[in-house]
């Protein structure tokens, strides 16, 4: 079975890849997790990420915004004391204030999805790469998506963190086509 050559450093890259990656996703709470672990990436390996993901998850109380916006200076010690998570201090202030202005899109738009996909035009874009050195780090949308984001105040967007949080949440299928997923995923329908 082929898959994505990154895909096999780790079985939890494998499992990622052949799981979730590239899968469109529409639930506010997992695009916001998604866009959490991506922030938390930038300057590490997307494996660094995964290894804590579970730790993200119980320190971040299951990424549940409307907790994550109220956090206090005592809390924010103590996310900075836990080994679960990357104790970055601008990375953790940077998750609390997404929260918020993510809370505050959902109010704007009515949901986090239907805002963020409005960046693709509502449904994916199937690309169709021989190798994975073709694939891009940045690309037009992604760009656009960067700069409105930190104009609605958002932190640790930058064009490149949102173009892995497009291909982590299915805007982009950039697995290679001779990936088993390329056509896995290509085939799903829309479910916005």
């Amino acid at each position: 079975m082929r898959r994505c050559e990154w895909a096999n450093s780790s079985p939890l890259e494998t499992k990622h890849h052949d799981e979730e990656w590239g899968v469109p996703v529409y639930d506010d709470r997992l695009l916001f997790e998604m866009l959490i672990l991506e922030s938390a990436q930038s300057g590490l390996s997307w494996a660094t990420i995964l290894q804590k993901r579970e730790g993200y998850l119980k320190a971040f109380d299951n990424f549940e915004a409307k907790k994550i916006a109220k956090y206090s200076p005592i809390r924010i010690e103590s996310l900075l004391n836990d080994t679960g998570i990357v104790r970055n201090k601008l990375k953790i202030n940077a998750t609390i204030e997404n929260a918020k202005q993510f809370l505050e899109i959902q109010k704007e738009y009515g949901s986090f999805s239907k805002y963020i996909w409005s960046f693709v035009g509502g449904k994916p874009i199937h690309n169709k790469w021989e190798v994975m050195r073709e694939v891009p780090s940045t690309s037009p949308e992604s760009e656009k998506m960067s700069k409105d984001l930190k104009k609605k105040g958002f932190k640790f967007v930058g064009p490149t963190t949102c173009y892995a949080f497009m291909q982590a949440v299915g805007m982009v299928n950039d697995h290679v086509v001779s990936c088993f997923r390329y056509r896995d995923i290509k085939n799903l329908k829309n479910h916005t």
